[in-house]
C-alpha cells in the first residue's frame, strides 16, 4: 500500500517494504527523518537512530507528536502513509522547479488510450456500413464524417449505460433479466463490444417505444372519457345532452 510513494522518494526496496518487520521498519523511519522529513536537526536525532535502544517504542512516540501526526504508535501502518505523505509534500516543496514540468512516464499511453478511435480505418466499407447502422437504430443524425458519427454513438452509450443510469433504472423498476445472445442484432459491426451495446440499445430502445405507448393509450382512453355518450358538461354537473 506504500510502493508509489516510495517510489517517489526513491526508497531502495519500493515493493519490498514490509512494516510489520520491526529492524525494517525502525530503520525506514530513519532513513525517511534522515533524508526526506528532516524535522529534528541533526544532533537531535541519535535516539530514532538507536534502533537497537528498549526506548525506541517511546522515542518513536514522541516523533509522532512533534510532527503532528494524528495517528498513534498502535496504528502503524496509518502512521507511515502520513510520514509518507509528509515526506512527499516536503520533498516537492524542495525540488518544485524539477517537479513543475515533469511528464509522467505513462504520459504517452495515457493520450493514445484517452482517445481509442483514433486509429480506426475510417475508410474501411464494412466500418461505415456499421455506423450507419447503428445510427439508423439510435436515430442519430447522420454525418459526413463517419467518425464523428461514431463518436457521437459512444456518448450516447456511455450516458446510457453509465452506473448512474443503470442505477437510476433499477430504482425506477425492476425487470426481468434477459439473455443478451438469445436476440439477433441484424447486423454486425465487427466488434464484439459495439454488438452488445446495440442489443442493449435496441432493447432499452423497444422499452422507451412501449412506454410511449403506454402512455399514449391512457391518453386516448382519458379523452374518451370526457368526448363520449353520454356526454359530461363537468361545469353544470350534468350528464348526457
Amino acid at each position: 500500500m506504500f510502493r508509489r510513494k516510495l517510489q517517489a522518494l526513491d526508497y531502495h526496496n519500493p515493493s519490498g517494504f514490509n512494516c510489520k518487520d520491526e529492524t525494517e521498519f525502525r530503520n525506514f523511519l530513519v532513513w525517511l527523518e534522515d533524508q526526506k522529513i528532516r524535522h529534528y536537526k541533526i544532533e537531535d536525532r541519535g535516539n530514532l537512530r538507536n534502533i537497537n535502544s528498549s526506548d525506541w517504542p517511546k522515542h518513536y512516540e514522541k516523533y509522532l507528536k512533534d510532527v503532528n501526526c494524528p495517528f498513534t504508535v498502535q496504528e502503524r501502518q496509518e502512521s507511515i502513509d502520513w510520514l509518507l505523505g509528509l515526506a512527499v509534500r516536503l520533498e516537492y516543496g524542495d525540488n518544485a522547479d524539477k517537479y513543475k514540468n515533469a511528464k509522467p512516464a505513462n504520459a504517452d499511453n495515457a493520450t493514445k488510450n484517452a482517445e481509442p478511435l483514433i486509429n480506426l480505418d475510417v475508410t474501411n466499407p464494412d466500418f461505415k456500413a456499421g455506423v450507419m447502422a447503428l445510427a439508423n437504430l439510435l436515430q442519430i443524425q447522420r454525418h459526413d464524417d463517419y467518425l464523428m458519427m461514431l463518436k457521437a454513438i459512444r456518448i450516447l452509450v456511455q450516458e446510457r449505460l453509465s452506473q448512474e443510469a443503470v442505477a437510476k433504472a433499477n430504482q425506477s423498476r425492476e425487470g426481468l433479466p434477459i439473455a443478451l445472445e438469445k436476440h439477433v442484432l441484424g447486423f454486425d459491426t465487427g466488434d464484439a463490444v459495439l454488438n452488445e451495446a446495440a442489443k442493449i440499445l435496441r432493447l432499452l430502445h423497444i422499452e422507451e417505444l412501449r412506454d410511449l405507448q403506454t402512455k399514449i393509450n391512457e391518453a386516448i382512453v382519458a379523452v374518451q372519457a370526457v368526448i363520449a355518450d353520454p356526454r359530461t358538461d363537468y361545469r353544470l354537473g350534468k350528464v348526457g345532452r
